[in-house]
């Protein structure tokens, strides 16, 4: 049996960025992605800690080490510029391997960076 369970997160991360006109999706600094083995076009859940919204979309790539967390199209309804999000990843796991597994937490400042991991 599979279960999906949480492959990584980037918590607290900054919106700093947000283009209604874009066809839609989160678009994310490298190093972040990287950090928290998250890959382009990839499916993410969004958290939005200042207004509660929740949703999903994929993920676009920004330039390592920019900072950038832009919300893309209609996921910029969802969220402004300020806005504290926590990026979710997921994976499906045999029911045992899920068991001990452990997601990646990355953990960032007010500008974007990784300050724990």
């Amino acid at each position: 049996m599979l279960v999906t369970i949480c492959k990584s997160k980037i918590h607290r991360a900054i919106v700093t960025e947000a283009d209604l006109n874009y066809e839609g999706s989160i678009t994310i600094d490298k190093k972040l992605m990287d950090a928290a083995d998250i890959l382009p076009n990839e499916k993410v859940q969004v958290l939005n800690l200042n207004n509660g919204a929740r949703f999903e979309t994929y993920v676009l790539v920004a330039e390592a080490n920019s900072g950038t967390i832009c919300l893309n199209g209609p996921a910029a309804r969802l969220g402004q510029v300020g806005d504290l999000l926590i990026i979710v990843s997921y994976c499906e796991l045999e029911f045992e391997e899920a068991k001990e597994y452990k997601p990646k937490v990355i953990y960032v400042d007010e500008k974007n960076r990784i300050i724990k991991k």
